[in-house]
This record gives structure tokens, C-alpha cells and sequence, in this order.
């Protein structure tokens, strides 16, 4: 009964049935132009000052018709990337695949791309693909229907008119909001087959969304999960990050496992969710990251990473320093190779930029650091550029059971205290881990005889 009346309001018609777009107003929708941003709103207003059609479109409509805060505002128009320069003191084109324009508003940046249009298989529009079907290159300018048919979710192919205060709607997509279901435009195989990074978006998207992904939408990904492997690994990583950082990363990777697309994206993920510490481990420091997303908190993709894969270099370096066939000379400089190793292996996978990669290193070659706790080696762990990230790190290891939870407090303490109270905190240095101090011979310094000669 509810799903029908929804149907009514929103004029969904019969699946596959396609016709004129619904304009849907401000009292079935909710939003009002001073929801979006100024930015966005400026840009709309501008392009259509200058005679072009206009609109704020995809996941910032989307956004705020389920209650969320849009992070960015996109804006479609007719008017070619050239023409919205010109429309625009400050704007840039960028993109090679896809021509998109940059238009600074103030703190802002917004993104206008040009309609879209189909790809004429038989004539000069064909797009580019590899042997897999996924699409390499692609600019071809259509209409705005047909823009909206090339958008890969029914939620995201939304357009809102902020000077009418209207959506334009060609795939029922406020409809499908109301009903809580994320459903693919077209066919899915054919729409993951021309690029699999939809399959990670839709999971993204139902955990963001609170929505469940449509069985039609859903079946195919498992037996297409493979396709995953087709993606550049540049790609795969900014996926990732979005769907790590999206404020909720542990529904992500459920959904992930559910659906199959675990295996072989992130290799510590076919092990760490089948072992009890991994998967606690990994489970509070996801937990960790949504709440920091949902307090408005920064997030460092580095320490993300460096938990996800930290049970991985674990297994590594217990393999190397108990290996007879490869010694290696002590367990710091086996972390590290295992370090390197867990590291190249996942860069097959995801394009860990260099920065994230060292930012990794730091925090897991801190680890062994904190066991060190006599002498003058506490106050060097202390000084160290990355102590706050890794002090974090040992406690989440504290917390999921992996090292004793004395350690964790004693730095706590040791990090809290100074002066006489630190000294005293500090631990007896051990008979073998007291350095021997070279004995020096007495230096004899010539006496100058009375004629100022040497002797």
C-alpha cells in the first residue's frame, strides 16, 4: 500500500517504461535554494544569465533529499566546456577522459560537466573499451535526457532547478529514495561492464544512503566481481578512500563480504575477517574512523591503511624472523622488509601515493619503539614527528587485545607527565641492553721546555 502510494506521488510508471521526465516541486522534494551552496547557486544562475539550461545534479540533490550534508556541489549544463570558461572570470578545463570545468566561487570549487550523450555503435560515437567492455575514453555531448540515462543510479540522475526550485526526475529517482532502493539505469551487467567501479559505488552508496541495493542491481556483482581486477589501481585507491571515509566504513566492508567483492581487493581483507583478533582489530579502527567522520574530525588515510594492513606485516615478520631458509639479522630489520612486501603487494591492488605509503612506514616502525621504555629512548619516541598517530595505533592494538593493556597505559601516563614524575617512570636499563663505553686511553699533552720546543 505504502510503496504504491510513493509510486503515485512520484508518477513511477512500470520498470523499463521510459517517457517525459517528472518536474517534481518543492513540496514533494523539500528543498529550497538556500539549501545548496552559494557557489553552486551563483554558477546556475550564471550559465542560465547567458542563455544555457543549468542545474545542481547527482549525489548534492541526492544528499539532500535524504537529510545529508552534501560534501560537493556538481552542476550539469548544454553549454560546452569552452563556453562555461568564458562564462567565468575564474574557471579551468581540466580532464582527458572526461572534459570538466572548474569554476571558483570564493572558497568554492564547482565542478560543470556537459551533457553526456549515447554512444552511436554503428557511427562515429563509439566509445572506447578494452576487451572487458570497460569504457577508456569518452566525450561525446548529448542532451539532457540522454545525460540522465548515462548516469549509472536512479538517486543520482537527479537535476534540481534552483531558480524554479524544481527536480527534474527521468529515472524515478526521488521515488526510489522514498523506497529506500538504490537500482542501476539499463541493464547492470552491461552498465559494470563499462566500468566495475560501479559495483563499490553502489556499495558505498546503500551504506551512505541507508538504502538496499535492488536484487536486479545487486545479483550480477558477485560473478562480476573479477572485473575489479580490470580497474587502474589510481582508481581503486580514491574508491576506496571514499568508501573507507565515508562515515560508515564498517557497514562498507560487511556489505562488501556479503556481496563478494572482498576477495582479491584488499588482500589483508581475504584473511584479517576470518581471524577473531584481525577482525576486531580492524573492526574498531573502522568504528573509530565513522565516528571521527560523524564528529566532523579529520581523518588520515595513512593511519587507515596502516590498520588495515597492519595483521598482514604481522604475519610477514613473524614468517621472516622464524624463517631458517632467509635469516635476517633481528626482528627491526625484518619489519621492515616485511613492511616493503605487504606494501608492493597491495600497490598491484590500489596506487598508495607515496606520501600515505610513508606515512604508513612511520606508524608501524613505531610499534616495536614503544617497548623500549628505559633510558633516554622514551624521550626520543616522544619527539617524533609521527608519536601522536602511532601512541593512537598501539592503543587501538591495546584495545583489540593484541598487546598487554599495561603498555598502552604506561605511555599514556608517560606522555602525560614530565619532569621528576617521568624520570621516575622510567624502567631499570637491562645488563644487555646497557651500552659498554670504550675505555680511552689518558691523552699526554708535551710540556714546551724553556725554549718553547716540544719535548
Amino acid at each position: 500500500m505504502i510503496r504504491k502510494f510513493i509510486n503515485r506521488v512520484f508518477g513511477r510508471k512500470a520498470h523499463g517504461e521510459s517517457g517525459d521526465p517528472a518536474a517534481i516541486g518543492v513540496g514533494k522534494h523539500g528543498i529550497h535554494r538556500e539549501a545548496i551552496s552559494h557557489g553552486s547557486r551563483r554558477t546556475v544562475e550564471t550559465l542560465q544569465q547567458q542563455g544555457y539550461k543549468a542545474y545542481v545534479v547527482g549525489g548534492a540533490v541526492r544528499d539532500l533529499i535524504a537529510g545529508l550534508l552534501p560534501k560537493d556541489y556538481d552542476v550539469a549544463t548544454n553549454a560546452t566546456p569552452e563556453q562555461v570558461r568564458r562564462c567565468f572570470r575564474r574557471a579551468r578545463i581540466i580532464g582527458r577522459r572526461f572534459q570538466i570545468v572548474h569554476v571558483m566561487m570564493g572558497s568554492e570549487t564547482i565542478e560543470v560537466t556537459t551533457f553526456r550523450g549515447h554512444h552511436d555503435q554503428h557511427g562515429g560515437n563509439k566509445a572506447h573499451t578494452d576487451a572487458q567492455g570497460r569504457v577508456l575514453r569518452d566525450n561525446v555531448f548529448g542532451s539532457e535526457k540522454e545525460d540522465a540515462a548515462r548516469r549509472d543510479f536512479t538517486i543520482n540522475a537527479l537535476y534540481f532547478d534552483p531558480t524554479s526550485e524544481t527536480i527534474i526526475d527521468y529515472h524515478h529517482g526521488v521515488a526510489d529514495l522514498k523506497q529506500k532502493t538504490l537500482r542501476m539505469i539499463g541493464d547492470p551487467q552491461t552498465r559494470y561492464r563499462e566500468d566495475p567501479v560501479r559495483m563499490l559505488r553502489a556499495v558505498r552508496l546503500s551504506a551512505k544512503v541507508g538504502l538496499n541495493i535492488d536484487p536486479a542491481t545487486e545479483r550480477p556483482i558477485r560473478e562480476m566481481s573479477e572485473l575489479i581486477e580490470n580497474v587502474p589501481p589510481s582508481r581503486l585507491f580514491d574508491e576506496m578512500l571514499k568508501l573507507l571515509t565515508s562515515g560508515h566504513a564498517v557497514r562498507c566492508v560487511q556489505q562488501l563480504r556479503s556481496v563478494g567483492l572482498h576477495h582479491g581487493l584488499l588482500p589483508m581483507l581475504d584473511v584479517i575477517l576470518e581471524q577473531p583478533l584481525g577482525e576486531r582489530f580492524v573492526a574498531l579502527a573502522l568504528a573509530k574512523t565513522d565516528r571521527r567522520v560523524h564528529e566532523g574530525k579529520t581523518i588520515s588515510p595513512g593511519f587507515l591503511f596502516a590498520t588495515l594492513l597492519w595483521h598482514e606485516v604481522l604475519a610477514k615478520w613473524e614468517a621472516l624472523t622464524s624463517s631458517r631458509e632467509r635469516p635476517v639479522p633481528s626482528r627491526i630489520p625484518a619489519l621492515f622488509l616485511a613492511m616493503d612486501e605487504v606494501l608492493d603487494v597491495q600497490a598491484e591492488k590500489l596506487a598508495i601515493t607515496r606520501r600515505i605509503a610513508g606515512d604508513i612506514k612511520d606508524i608501524w616502525a613505531m610499534q616495536p619503539r614503544f617497548e623500549q621504555r628505559s633510558g633516554k629512548r622514551p624521550y626520543g619516541v616522544l619527539e617524533q614527528p609521527r608519536f601522536r598517530a602511532g601512541y593512537d595505533f598501539l592503543l587501538l592494538r591495546a584495545e583489540s587485545g593484541e598487546v598487554d593493556g599495561e603498555l598502552a597505559q604506561w605511555w599514556t601516563d608517560f606522555t602525560n607527565c614530565d619532569g621528576d614524575d617521568r624520570a621516575a617512570m622510567l624502567l631499570p636499563v637491562k645488563a644487555h641492553e646497557a651500552k659498554k663505553r670504550r675505555r680511552r686511553k689518558p691523552r699526554v699533552v708535551s710540556q714546551p721546555d724553556a725554549a718553547g720546543e716540544v719535548e
